[in-house]
């Protein structure tokens, strides 16, 4: 079915779509797709990012006081359902102590300046001056340095002799070298973090990680990603992690857009990965990989959109790093913005708007969306008659019209 219309130029444009049927996934498993035609050789799927969604309201209402948004992932419950993304923009040492004191759960970047320099303030202090110029090239040095193994200790220390839950994430790259230092040093969480990460890697050039068998020989619980479809969430379950990252280039300072011609919207992959984690449990027979939505969280309101399209919990970046005490002050960047042939990512200055702790969890003093974000999913959870959070998981979601975006 064609659809016609007219562009802003006068143009006449057509859209057409395929018809709704049965299709096959590589799983072999039927599913309902409706397809677009992009022109007479191909066809793709309209998916949705978290813009393009909004959370419907029900007919109950109930008080936010009777609301938990408290989540469990293993043996580790955390009040705040989030994971700071390890970015060394957001994640020192003291900032992941603050943000387990917090109820959250501070996830240590060990391929940073952390790990590579004794005392990086003076370096945090110089990537705040950077312009956006000589940013890239600057921090491509910076990060040249080797990273030292002692440090790696040395930090998980720091963090797990404050009591908190300890959390530290590597490059899957990196994950061979330096795990038995990560594990040694009493980490309670690894993560294992990448733009995407696969269970079947092919490489000529090394051997790849073998993830089933590394998290299997591993004491510790794995939280592994990111992935952006239904397949590849299934064969990272498969490998016995204990939740999975959600997301595919869309932090606010990555450029994989732009540099691959790569991403995926984050409210469809959310929800494509949450239809592989209850297709996973009739697999394994009750086994349950929480799903955790890593991009596209930049504002409160995108909290309940990921919670409605079935994560469990998010890994935020950019709404942390505006902290006033956060490692880079209002600027921000990744790892991926560090890599020496191709770099993925940038510095972007973000600006400040309060403490950690009153963009977590308020008072908040600004109408858009960047404190109190906690108190905001709580509200929406009570607005639409929600107390838990699993249950918020069946809220009713709408397509909205472009006119209401942010």
């Amino acid at each position: 079915m064609c659809e016609g219309g007219s562009g802003a130029s006068g143009t006449a444009l057509a859209v057409c779509v395929g018809d709704t049927g049965t299709r096959r996934n590589e799983e072999g498993k039927a599913t309902h797709v409706t397809e677009i035609e992009i022109g007479r050789g191909k066809r793709g799927r309209r998916a949705y990012a978290f813009d393009d969604i909004a959370v419907v309201p029900s007919r109950r209402t109930r008080d936010p006081k009777e609301v938990s948004i408290a989540w469990q992932i293993d043996a580790y419950r955390f009040e705040l359902p989030f994971l700071a993304a390890p970015m060394d923009s957001v994640v020192s040492p003291a900032t992941a102590i603050r943000i387990g004191e917090l109820g959250g759960l501070g996830v240590l970047n060990l391929e940073g300046l952390w790990t590579r320099y004794d005392d990086p303030q003076p370096l945090l202090d110089e990537i705040a001056e950077l312009d956006a110029d000589t940013a890239t090239r600057r921090l491509q040095e910076i990060y040249a340095a080797p990273i030292k193994e002692e440090l790696i200790g040395q930090r998980i220390k720091e963090v797990r002799d404050s009591g908190v839950v300890t959390a530290a994430a590597l490059s899957p790259q990196r994950t061979a070298q330096f795990s038995k230092a990560v594990v040694d040093a009493g980490v309670d969480i690894f993560v294992i973090r990448g733009t995407t990460v696969s269970a079947e890697h092919v490489s000529g050039a090394a051997e790849p990680l073998n993830l089933k068998q590394f998290i299997y020989e591993l004491d510790v619980p794995v939280i592994v990603g990111g992935c952006a479809t239904y397949t590849a969430a299934l064969h990272l379950m498969r490998t016995g992690a204990a939740g999975v990252l959600v997301g595919f280039g869309g932090g606010a300072a990555h450029t994989t857009r732009n540099v691959l011609g790569i991403q995926v919207p984050m409210a469809t992959a959310v929800a494509d990965v949450a239809a592989a984690r209850r297709d996973y449990m009739d697999e394994s027979g009750g086994r349950y990989v929480h799903v955790i939505a890593d991009g596209g969280v930049g504002w409160s309101g995108d909290l309940p959109k990921a919670i409605a399209c079935g994560a469990d919990s998010v890994m935020m970046g950019s709404p942390l790093a505006r902290a006033t005490d956060a490692p880079g002050r209002g600027h921000h960047w990744g790892m991926e913005a560090v890599n020496e042939e191709l770099p993925r990512g940038k510095k972007v200055d973000l600006g400040t708007v309060g403490t950690i702790e009153e963009i977590l969890t308020g008072p908040s003093h600004i109408p858009d969306g960047s404190m109190n974000i906690f108190g905001a999913l709580r509200r929406a959870m009570a607005t639409t008659g929600y107390s838990e959070l699993k249950e918020f998981q069946r809220v009713e979601v709408t397509v909205a019209d472009a006119q209401h975006k942010r």
